[in-house]
């Protein structure tokens, strides 16, 4: 059997791609990770369709060319940044697709791999980069980033209070000696958050979250590949989301709203002046989220949330 990450809320993902009724088009893929909501697409969609898989980790497409292999020319695999799907596409040819997935955050193969440097709880270097081919990393962040700058990245990446307390005592480990090894790190966290005796987390994970999504600028990649994907996305295309952390929902969710009113006019004029139209119909008032069932045959699925929207032109 092989040992490949489990994608989460899989028959909703196939369900508001509406990838079962897709005869013929592209669905791209923007995090394809090792190829599992592409395998599921491919399979129950017509044979006319086809998935554009896009991931930042080179080891991750490699994974998914030899799950994908049966599906030949239906497929493609491009080395890049879902953010960049205007410049992608343009280079493969393609002007409208079907439907875009975005299966935010960090995969369980990254999370698995202490040579990657995301967990708190595994010995590593502390890396965390999607693409090894950045150059900047979760230690040299510490390194190069003022006091100011690294408390920003905690309280607004990571939503952690004690923001100004982790930054002491960073700085105060690191008069000792370089901070590189990620159980390093960790520790210096546990010493200096007092977290409850219960508490429901480890007392680093909001820490490691800021410190990743800063590494690989996660928020603004989002951002961008958002509204790009107004530009690509054919009448009726559908855009789905699954987001992990408050940060990415929050962020999906005042765009499909921003986008679906259109008008931004003062609620005083009596008519629209700003000229903007409606671009989606928001087809989740209320994100999915996993079965109960999932949850126990996949605990990582239990934050998952999934928002989607159809493109209309008006």
């Amino acid at each position: 059997m092989t040992d490949y990450h489990e994608p989460a809320l899989c028959e909703k993902v196939l369900h508001y791609l509406n990838a079962a009724a897709r005869k013929e088009g592209v669905i791209v893929d923007g995090t394809l990770g090792d190829g599992g909501h592409a395998e599921l697409i491919l399979r129950n969609a017509g044979p006319g369709c086809r998935v554009l898989g896009i991931d930042r980790d080179a080891s991750a497409l490699e994974r998914a060319r030899k799950r994908l292999a049966p599906f030949g020319g239906r497929v493609g695999f491009v080395h890049g940044n879902f953010s960049d799907i205007k410049g992608i596409l343009r280079r493969e040819g393609i002007v409208k697709i079907s439907g875009l997935l975005l299966d935010l955050g960090v995969s369980s193969r990254q999370i698995d791999n202490p040579e990657r440097g995301f967990s708190f709880m595994r010995q590593g270097p502390l890396d965390m980069r999607m693409n090894v081919d950045d150059k900047t990393t979760a230690a040299g962040l510490l390194e190069t980033l003022s006091d100011t700058e690294l408390e920003f990245v905690f309280k607004t990446f990571g939503e952690e209070r004690f923001s100004r307390r982790i930054v002491r005592a960073i700085r105060k480990a690191q008069a000792k000696g370089p901070v590189t090894e990620t159980l390093q790190l960790s520790q210096i966290l546990v010493n200096a958050v007092s977290a409850p005796r219960h508490a429901k987390i480890h007392p680093a994970t909001r820490s490691f979250q800021a410190l990743r999504i800063a590494v690989n600028d996660e928020l603004e990649s989002l951002k961008t590949g958002l509204r790009d994907s107004l530009d690509v996305l054919e009448e009726g295309g559908r855009l789905v989301a699954i987001s992990f952390h408050s940060l990415e929902d929050r962020i999906v969710k005042q765009f499909f709203r921003t986008e679906e009113k259109g008008c931004v006019c003062p609620p005083r004029l009596p008519v629209c002046v700003c000229g903007r139209k409606r671009t989606v119909r928001v087809l989740t008032p209320k994100p999915a989220t996993p079965s109960r069932k999932e949850v126990q045959d996949n605990p990582r699925a239990s934050s998952a949330k999934l928002r989607a929207c159809e493109r209309v032109y008006v």
